[in-house]
């Protein structure tokens, strides 16, 4: 994480406003970091990580390829879990065949613990460049578990073909996963092109899932969201450019889309200390 911030959603609340600085940071605290811990080391690319609680313990997931950051079969998604953050075990390993298992994300739901992973397509190895990669043949899978020991094998997430499944939460007895694809389902250039809408797709039970609002209409990408006690929605969304505030509330028809001033990448949003809290990745020349 770079940096935090306490939002405030009621500055400048006209959709398309350029948030700036100063209308975006409200007594911003100062972020130390004070302790750094390896905790798991197999000589493989092991990133895109998240945590939670479940059950009184904490829960790490990443993805770990032995051929590094690029696309392949040969990646899996690992599962540690501690009591104190200081001793880790692993818990649970998965992988899908011809399949790269990307971004696990943690979701705690109906006394469950879920994991969600998008897969790229990428047949018996390693894609040799993004144009061999088509979003429209994405799929999600999930891997759960009802007390941290015992996992499901991966289980593939109907109404997810095409999506890029990305970070979840739940609110109301259902479950909600930002799923970004292609507008119309395009059939054209591979990879990630700019015609990208991102989704919130809904679910009552985790594992079969539909369409229930956008996040992002166009150029798309990875959000992350949370609710409030009513069902509103506050959420940070990635785009190549500068990242987007997203606001709504039920029925989630109406949106404000704001452009923030920094780019933000693997958003984080999350309630802490009395603040809601925005981490993620800022990129420099």
């Amino acid at each position: 994480m770079v940096g935090c911030a306490s939002l405030d959603p009621g500055t400048n609340g006209r959709p398309g406003l350029e948030v700036t600085k100063e209308s975006l940071l409200v007594d911003t605290p100062k972020v130390d970091v004070s302790n750094v811990r390896k905790v798991f080391d197999n000589g493989h690319h092991n990133a895109f990580t998240d945590m939670t609680l479940f059950r009184g313990v904490f829960y790490l997931s990443f993805r770990s390829c032995l051929d590094g950051h690029g696309v392949s079969p040969n990646a899996s998604v690992i599962i540690l879990a501690s009591r104190d953050t200081h001793k880790w075990k692993q818990v649970h390993t998965f992988s899908v065949p011809k399949r790269d298992t990307r971004d696990p994300h943690f979701l705690v739901f109906k006394d469950r613990l879920f994991v969600y992973t998008g897969t790229w397509y990428s047949g018996n190895g390693p894609a040799k460049s993004n144009t061999d990669l088509d979003l429209n043949l994405h799929l999600g899978y999930a891997s759960w578990s009802g007390d941290g020991a015992k996992w499901s094998e991966p289980i593939l997430l109907d109404g997810t073909l095409g999506h890029y499944v990305w970070r979840a939460a739940e609110f109301g007895e259902k479950a909600f996963l930002c799923g970004r694809r292609k507008i119309g389902f395009e059939v054209g250039p591979k990879g990630e092109p700019n015609e990208i809408e991102s989704l919130m797709l809904e679910s009552d039970d985790g594992l079969i899932w539909r369409k229930r609002a956008v996040f992002q209409e166009t150029a798309g990408d990875e959000t992350a969201f949370l609710f409030d006690q009513k069902g509103g929605i506050l959420g940070i969304g990635r785009r190549r450019g500068t990242a987007q505030f997203l606001q709504s509330n039920p029925p989630y028809m109406k949106w404000t889309r704001r452009n923030l001033d920094r780019h933000i990448g693997g958003p984080l949003i999350a309630k802490w200390g009395g603040r809601t809290v925005v981490g993620g990745r800022h990129s420099t020349d």
